[in-house]
């Protein structure tokens, strides 16, 4: 199952730097999440709140 922040953030035409004053989650973290990094669920939890998402949207799975 592939999270799809990057993909995310490239749609919404957002830089990291953004996405982490948004979600309230480190830059590094977000950066680190986007490079392939497993994330925490909590910190997909803020990032989708941060974004106006759910965070099943966050994943890239047939089984949604």
């Amino acid at each position: 199952m592939k999270i799809k922040v990057k993909e995310i953030l490239e749609q919404k035409c957002l830089t990291i730097r953004q996405a982490a004053e948004l979600c309230g989650v480190p830059k590094s973290t977000i950066g680190d999440i986007c490079d392939g990094a497993s994330p925490r669920l909590d910190t997909l939890e803020k990032i989708a709140q941060g974004l106006g998402l759910h965070i099943t949207d966050l994943f890239d799975s047939p089984y949604k």
